[in-house]
This record gives C-alpha cells, sequence and structure tokens, in this order.
C-alpha cells in the first residue's frame, strides 16, 4: 500500500512539474512572451553598451594619465567637448567614406 501512494506522490509531481513547464515555455512562444523577451534583449543590449562606454573611458583616462601625468584626466562634460571640437575640426575630404 505504502509503495502506491509513493507512486502516486511521484506521479502528482511529474505532472505538475511538466504542466507548469509547458505553460511557460507556450507563453515564451506566445506573441506577448516573445515581446518580453525582445525587450529584454534590448534592455540587456543597453547596459552592455553603456558598461563598455565606461570602461572605455576609465581606460582613455588611465592611458591619458600615464602618458602624461600632469594632464588631469576628461570626464565628463569636458571629454564629450573634447570629442566634439575634434570632429569639427576635421574637414570633409579627411573624414573617410562610409
Amino acid at each position: 500500500m505504502t509503495g502506491r501512494l509513493v507512486w502516486l506522490a511521484a506521479g502528482a509531481a511529474a505532472g505538475a512539474f511538466a504542466t507548469v513547464k509547458g505553460r511557460r515555455a507556450a507563453y515564451r512562444l506566445s506573441v506577448p512572451g516573445l515581446v518580453d523577451q525582445a525587450a529584454a534583449l534590448g534592455a540587456g543590449w543597453r547596459e552592455f553598451t553603456g558598461e563598455v562606454a565606461t570602461g572605455m573611458a576609465a581606460r582613455t583616462d588611465d592611458l591619458r594619465t600615464g602618458l602624461d601625468p600632469s594632464r588631469a584626466p576628461l570626464t565628463g562634460t569636458a571629454a564629450a567637448h573634447t570629442a566634439q571640437t575634434a570632429l569639427d575640426s576635421t574637414s570633409a575630404k579627411d573624414r573617410p567614406t562610409p
């Protein structure tokens, strides 16, 4: 009798597990599920590119300080202004064509 109860409980647990997994898979393949996945991918991509840009700026400041210790690292608006000035100072003939 105890063996049958064990198998009954195991079957009920397996059925509940399969139901939950099936419901989640059906949601992931539905239109709202795909929209949610695309939104999560976009948010992850924006976070990743932000982290890369922050790391690049930090490394640039490290290199700039290492090459000329008397020079303060560029941060914030100063870095943006320097980058914009560099772009503005190049003439159209010096810019690469896409």
